[in-house]
């Protein structure tokens, strides 16, 4: 009996220590992820002026890694790419699907984390994106209304990126997180068909949500 109260008593020892991160420390995290594009966009132009396009949101995991370089103030790199399809409105809304792209966003913030002892860490960050767009395809639709086969390149994005955040200690290494982002993300469809070229102005912009388990390193 004495060596089964023992051994609770170690593991209650446990599972009551924060997996508190200070310096020299790396997080890893894996989250799924909610990626909702708060998008905006201009005109096709030149051939469809009252005609516009929007992008749909996706659901994918994100891997990111977390080092602190004082107690307090780290830096994460958050790795992920999304898969989204891209449907006509306005004059082209009864194209529906037109066109789908892979997001690769590759985002690197600095952060202040405000308890770093405590076995509930919040934290704000800020810093900087990268987004290269690959793997872009047209639909019959599109290829229909526009004439012919058309090729769709979306150009890279650069831009800036905020984020809010805790950490919820499960053991003394392992936690529970919770974690919301606000990507800037703006980039120009190309739609050549044979020789005429058109072109829209997206901004994507989205807030992506994020759940998911990490360990301390």
């Amino acid at each position: 009996m004495r060596s089964l109260l023992l051994s609770a008593a170690a593991i209650a020892a446990v599972l009551a220590t924060p997996a508190a991160a200070e310096q020299g420390d790396w997080l890893v995290r894996l989250r799924g992820i909610y990626v909702a594009p708060q998008d905006e966009s201009g005109p096709i132009l030149p051939a469809v002026p009252t005609g516009s396009v929007t992008v749909d949101d996706a659901i994918v995991p994100e891997l990111d890694f977390t080092y602190f370089f004082t107690n307090n103030i780290a830096a994460e790199l958050i790795l992920a790419t999304s898969p989204h399809d891209i449907t006509g409105a306005g004059a082209v809304s009864a194209l529906g699907k037109i066109a789908d792209t892979m997001a690769l966003p590759p985002t690197l913030t600095f952060q202040y984390h405000f308890a770093p002892d405590a076995k509930v860490r919040p934290y704000v960050g800020g810093g900087v994106n990268w987004t290269i767009f690959y793997s872009e395809d047209s639909t019959a639709s599109l290829d229909t209304a526009l004439g012919g086969a058309t090729n769709v390149s979306l150009d890279d994005s650069f831009g800036w990126a905020a984020q809010a955040g805790v950490d919820f200690d499960i053991t003394e290494r392992v936690f529970l997180n919770i974690d919301v982002k606000y990507i800037d993300i703006d980039t120009t469809a190309t739609l050549t068909t044979g020789a005429s070229v058109n072109s829209v102005e997206v901004d994507i912009d989205p807030i992506v949500v994020g759940v998911g388990v990490g360990m301390r390193f």
